[in-house]
């Protein structure tokens, strides 16, 4: 069992299988970035993939979701997938839903039945504007083809004030007649996105525009969860928010993350890493060093918020944008 020094339980673990991404969205991955912050970085082979989840799994970890940049734009994905099948956990990905067709068989094999697809708007025209790709129908196309196979889907909306905004009571009405769960996102802050408070639509915001349409009723939450989930009665679908800035849910978190490139995350917004993959290449046993990396966990949001000038205008704090991290 990973326990933290706050009694915190870890068993859901994040990884990043490519820090690449087929999508330009600018608040994960800025078109302004200086090229190949990480390109000399060694990536974790698939066989490094499943040595180091085997450590995790027998240390406890029951949950694992794949991410990126896009998981899906690796090579040997479904290679990985089908690796980590064999293990007794649950096994989701986050993915921006342009290559769900391509996969979806492999889900099905592997016992893969939650995907979160991303998804900033409904918008053909701004979703070009957001991700600088014209690919609005294939996402949506795929989105349709999971939901008609069964899957459990989520759509994660990243809001920005006077960018998709607007479009929050829309995401709402989108859950009237399918069984979709919109996860709005609050902005968050990382080097290169621009992040400043006046761009954050809060939690409470975002329920007070909502009530003004639409009657909801929250769930109950579970004790690991991040969202704040509701659903308005005789939709099909629900909604959530995940309130990082204005509402932290740090006291229930179990989650870690590992990088494209082996390092260790204890927190999304941690100040340190762990290399797990340079101790595994030279033999170690790396089952002390994740202990240790849990050990190290800041009660909340990585120890930022101890600090006055955290989430500052250029959301410079972090060295790592949010793509090289893993979402």
């Amino acid at each position: 069992m990973l326990l933290d020094n706050f009694n915190r339980v870890h068993d859901y673990l994040r990884i990043s299988l490519t820090d690449k991404c087929n999508l330009r969205c600018t608040y994960c991955n800025p078109n302004d970035l200086p090229k190949g912050i990480f390109a000399n970085a060694p990536r974790m082979t698939a066989d490094e993939i499943d040595q180091i989840v085997s450590v995790f799994v027998r240390s406890g970890v029951k949950k694992i979701r794949l991410t990126g940049g896009e998981p899906l734009v690796r090579k040997d994905a479904k290679e990985i997938i089908q690796r980590l099948s064999k293990y007794p956990i649950e096994l989701a990905i986050t993915t921006n839903g342009v290559y769900v067709d391509e996969f979806i068989e492999t889900f099905k094999e592997a016992g893969l039945r939650s995907v979160n697809v991303s998804l900033d708007s409904l918008n053909r025209g701004k979703y070009f504007s957001i991700t600088q790709r014209d690919v609005f129908d294939r996402v949506q196309n795929n989105i349709n083809l999971l939901l008609a196979n069964d899957f459990h889907v989520k759509v994660n909306v990243v809001l920005m004030k006077n960018i998709n905004d607007t479009e929050i009571l829309d995401f709402i009405n989108w859950t009237k007649e399918l069984p979709v769960h919109v996860r709005f996102i609050e902005f968050m802050p990382f080097i290169g996105n621009k992040w400043s408070s006046e761009k954050v639509i809060t939690h409470q915001q975002i329920l007070d525009i909502i009530s003004s349409k639409y009657h909801f009723i929250k769930l109950l939450n579970e004790k690991n969860d991040t969202a704040k989930k509701y659903f308005v009665p005789k939709h099909q679908g629900s909604f959530a928010i995940i309130s990082t800035m204005s509402d932290p849910f740090c006291s229930g978190c179990n989650r870690m993350r590992l990088t494209a490139d082996g390092k260790m995350y204890n927190c999304l917004f941690a100040k340190n890493e762990t290399d797990l993959l340079c101790s595994l290449r030279q033999g170690k046993d790396i089952e002390p060093l994740i202990q240790e990396c849990v050990k190290g966990k800041s009660l909340m949001l990585g120890g930022n918020n101890e600090e006055e000038n955290w989430g500052n205008q250029t959301g410079e704090s972090h060295e790592r944008t949010m793509i090289s991290i893993g979402g």
